[in-house]
């Protein structure tokens, strides 16, 4: 049986892996080893962080929603249950989007929520 030479594979393998170490720092843009563990890890911290980022953009709205309702004289959770009480359907993203750039519209709907 002839011997098998891999040497296209190989070549073609390690240039895979370099391109996506492209940007790295140091040996790990470069040395094929620490290329291959660095891109593993970068992936999963891609794909962790993908969910993670969900949070914390929620956490954020939070965040923006608060300090407007308590410029308007309430706080965050006594809004949030005055809309769930008066069945207002607005989710967090448009009510951090009314705070953040347009205080007055948000100011009204803290007025007309809580009475």
């Amino acid at each position: 049986m002839p011997r098998v030479k891999r040497g296209t594979q190989h070549t073609k393998r390690r240039r895979n892996i370099l391109v996506k170490a492209k940007g790295f720092k140091w040996g790990r843009k470069k040395l094929i080893k620490i290329a291959k563990t660095a891109i593993t890890k970068a992936g999963a911290h891609a794909y962790r962080d993908r969910r993670v980022k969900k949070r914390t953009t929620r956490a954020l709205w939070q965040l923006k929603i608060n300090a407007a309702a308590r410029e308007a004289g309430t706080t965050y959770s006594k809004l949030i249950n005055a809309l769930k009480k008066g069945k207002i359907e607005i989710d967090r993203k448009v009510l951090a989007d009314l705070a953040e750039h347009e205080p007055k519209v948000f100011e009204k709907i803290v007025k007309d929520v809580i009475k």
